[in-house]
């Protein structure tokens, strides 16, 4: 969501400010500094040390080169090095090389762009970048190369920038983002008290307006809640820690906020993918939960508009709900009906995620229906993504959204049962899809159902009228299975199903009803911190919508042989772990 000012006031006032607020009075030294907080991780750092720059997808090789000579190959690349983010990573390395490079990195910002001018000096790239340079003070005041007088004059006059211009960015996650950088500089500097009282407002005020009182966000992001959740915890917790108090609204968002990640967490403690967020920072969720003051409360059944059905170490999570529309809407996907399964500590079959950082063909193609674990009918999307009208990579609108998504669960002693619905593809075909989900107590097996029905007599003349148009051929369907990367996947039985062998050695078994046709295609899963989108497979069950009613039938099932638990701790160490 975005503010009413046209983005070039916005623009032109925020560079104005910057310039203007580097003659106040600054900062003369720390009066309490928070305890660091944000998760690097080693194999970055070490990375960095030695020149490789992985940002956005984009790695550029620089060994030897300043930070801030490199050529952004683009901007969501300039915003992750203005951002400061890699302090985490330096930080979590630690010996003198990083910390050499951490100071180099940072004290040459200042040279460059500490009066105000250049890039990064949006509010929220703001308040990221004052979060890790108070975060880890020590480490970039300590040895040899600080400049403590240089660093103090740029801590303040950034907070004074987001002090005058923090309600000038997005609402969400960046305007939260903004705060929580106020509210750390003015706890932790001496000469910025000021701030503390109207900034620990303005953020309970933003949770107010941001946050619905059941702890759900517009977008419908799952990874964009967990970071909002990180950020209001992080905030919190340093004002207790000054003997100040948070906004009695921040307080509340964080209460429910809580269980609505617990509902959208796999029991491998990653977050479903959907509409653009990834399974989460590898260990952030259960950080951020486990030091919140907030009751441990158990999952619910549903939250922000996904179904949660879990039983012993198996866990699926379904969109049952419209996409987000208007300004939230920019990126959100066409994963009406989709779903995510995942066993014990792997992921099996997945949404290929967001390809924002792979550019804009992958963006746009990793939002289709084609793209999630759900039925597409001839090509169409469940809903289409509109032409763009924007100049700020903010993404493009969904229109054709599905005006009627139902849902109905039933929990049985042997099963937890979801049927849901969506009329997507009414205004094109005249037909409804239905999806059931069965997941068994033991959670050894997952059995769907795919309906595509005429529910009305309009509906009824529509689908005729279109089968006339295609001579009586039928609508081509294709009910799509993602497969995660690590699934080794093979055919067996004459062909009539398909072995999906776990890293962990677990084997689950997907069969169908021979109603339609299976075939095991190419796939990719788009996950950040990749240079390129990773290979994997699908399953696919395709076929003709004929008549007024088309069902498929398909089943997941653990096979016999595999055991009721495993031990499952190797976990590959990729030199860049998956964000």
């Amino acid at each position: 969501m975005q503010s009413d000012m046209p983005p070039q006031r916005i623009r032109w006032l925020t560079r104005f400010h910057a310039r203007m607020t580097a003659y106040g009075s600054g900062a003369t030294a720390f009066k309490n500094q928070p305890e660091p907080r944000s998760i690097g991780h080693l194999a970055r750092g070490r990375q960095l040390v030695a020149g490789n720059y992985l940002f956005s997808g984009h790695l550029v090789e620089g060994p030897g080169l300043m930070i801030w000579d490199l050529d952004p190959p683009g901007p969501a690349f300039e915003a992750d090095i203005h951002g400061c983010l890699w302090l985490d990573d330096l930080a979590a390395v630690s010996d003198g090389a990083a910390r050499k490079l951490a100071q180099d990195w940072v004290f040459g910002w200042i040279k460059r762009y500490g009066r105000g001018s250049g890039p990064g000096w949006s509010p929220d790239i703001t308040g990221r970048r004052l979060i890790r340079w108070v975060n880890h003070a020590v480490f970039l005041l300590g040895g040899k190369g600080a400049d403590s007088t240089a660093y103090f004059r740029s801590v303040g006059h950034q907070t004074r920038f987001l002090a005058r211009c923090w309600s000038k960015t997005s609402l969400g996650l960046p305007r939260i983002e903004a705060l929580t950088g106020l509210i750390y500089a003015g706890l932790s500097l001496q000469g910025m008290e000021e701030v503390i009282a109207p900034a620990t407002r303005a953020l309970g005020k933003a949770c107010t307006d941001q946050i619905s009182a059941d702890g759900t966000i517009e977008s419908r992001n799952p990874e964009e809640l967990l970071e909002i959740f990180t950020l209001l915890n992080w905030a919190a917790r340093a004002l207790k820690e000054a003997g100040a108090y948070p906004d009695p609204a921040h307080e509340a968002a964080m209460e429910h906020i809580a269980p609505v990640l617990r509902t959208l967490r796999h029991v491998d403690g990653s977050l479903a993918r959907f509409h653009g967020g990834g399974r989460g920072l590898r260990g952030r969720l259960e950080e951020a939960l486990g030091t919140s003051s907030v009751r441990a409360d158990p999952p619910r059944d549903a939250a922000m508009g996904y179904a949660r059905l879990a039983a012993i170490r198996s866990s699926v999570i379904l969109d049952q709900a419209p996409p987000p529309g208007g300004r939230a809407g920019y990126n959100a996907h066409a994963s009406t009906l989709a779903f995510e399964l995942t066993s014990g500590r792997r992921p099996v079959i997945v949404n290929c995620g967001s390809g924002r950082q792979f550019g804009g063909d992958w963006r746009r193609a990793g939002r289709a229906t084609a793209s999630h674990s759900a039925l597409s009918l001839e090509g169409y999307s469940s809903s289409r993504v509109a032409a763009s009208r924007r100049s700020d990579d903010a993404g493009d609108a969904l229109t054709d959204i599905p005006n009627e998504v139902l849902s109905e669960r039933r929990v049985t002693e042997r099963s937890i049962r979801v049927q849901a619905s969506h009329d997507g593809y009414r205004r094109t075909h005249g037909l409804t899809h239905m999806r059931t989900l069965e997941l068994a107590q033991d959670g050894r097996e997952l059995a769907g159902a795919d309906l595509l029905i005429s529910l009305s007599d309009a509906d009824k003349a529509l689908f005729d009228r279109k089968l006339d148009e295609v001579s009586l051929q039928g609508f081509p369907f294709a009910a799509r299975f993602h497969l995660h990367p690590d699934v080794v996947a093979e055919r067996g039985m004459g062909g009539a199903a398909i072995s999906l062998t776990l890293p962990s050695g677990e084997v689950w078994v997907f069969r169908h009803d021979a109603r339609s046709t299976m075939s095991l295609e190419a796939s990719v899963f788009l996950e950040r911190g990749r240079l390129q989108p990773r290979a994997t497979q699908q399953i696919v069950l395709t076929g003709r919508a004929l008549g007024e009613t088309t069902r498929i039938r398909w089943s997941l099932a653990k096979a016999q042989e595999s055991p009721l638990s495993v031990r499952d701790w190797h976990f590959d160490d990729p030199l860049y772990p998956e964000d």
